[in-house]
C-alpha cells in the first residue's frame, strides 16, 4: 500500500482529533496536556508520513504515535520527580533533626522492596522486548486489553475489527508472549 496516495493530513483533525483527545484525555486527565500531545501527534506523523508503509489504518498509525507521546510524557515526569531540586529539598534538612542529631519523627519504614521492583522491572523489559517480536496489530490487541484496559468493543472499534477477530488476535498474542517470556527467563 502506498501510503503517500492515501493520506491526507488534512483530514487527520476533522477525522480522528476527537477520539485521539478522549484517548490522551483519558491517559492523562489534564485538557491541556492532552491537547498538546494531541498536537505533537499531528505534527509528528506530518514529519514521518513517508515512513507509514500502510500496515495499519491512518487511524491505528495515529494512536501509535499518540501513544508513544503519552508514553514520554510519564518518562518525563518520571525524571522531573527522581530529579528534585537538592538545594529545595536540603533548605530546611535541620528541620527534620533535633540539637542531638536524632530524628524529631523517625521516617517510616520502606513499604515497597527493592528487590522486588528490580525483578519487576526487569519482567517488564522482557514483556516489551517481546512485544516487539510480535506483529503490530496483534501486539497492540494485547497492549490495548492488558495494558490499557481498554475493553473489547473499545479495541474493536479503535482497530476496525470484529469481536472475533479481536479474540483470535488476543489469543495469538498471548500464546506468543508466553513462548517468548517461557524462552528467555
Amino acid at each position: 500500500m502506498d501510503a503517500s496516495v492515501d493520506m491526507n493530513p488534512e483530514d487527520w483533525v476533522d477525522l480522528y482529533g476527537d477520539n485521539l483527545f478522549r484517548y490522551a484525555q483519558h491517559r492523562v486527565k489534564e485538557m491541556a496536556i492532552a491537547e498538546e500531545l494531541v498536537q505533537e501527534t499531528f505534527l509528528a506523523a506530518i514529519q514521518s508520513q513517508d515512513l507509514f508503509k500502510g500496515h495499519s489504518s491512518e487511524k491505528t498509525w495515529l494512536f501509535s504515535i499518540l501513544k508513544h507521546k503519552i508514553i514520554d510524557y510519564y518518562r518525563s515526569k518520571k525524571k522531573e520527580i527522581l530529579n528534585p531540586d537538592i538545594e529545595e529539598w536540603t533548605q530546611n534538612i535541620e528541620d527534620f533533626f533535633n540539637a542531638k542529631g536524632a530524628w524529631h519523627i523517625k521516617p517510616q519504614a520502606w513499604l515497597s522492596d527493592p528487590e522486588r521492583a528490580y525483578e519487576f522491572r526487569q519482567f517488564l523489559d522482557l514483556l516489551y522486548k517481546c512485544l516487539s517480536k510480535i506483529p503490530q496489530r496483534i501486539a497492540n490487541v494485547f497492549v490495548y486489553r492488558e495494558i490499557d484496559g481498554l475493553t473489547t468493543q473499545e479495541i474493536c472499534k479503535l482497530l476496525e475489527i470484529s469481536v472475533t477477530n479481536c479474540g483470535v488476535m488476543l489469543y495469538r498474542a498471548r500464546m506468543q508472549l508466553r513462548r517468548c517470556l517461557e524462552s528467555n527467563s
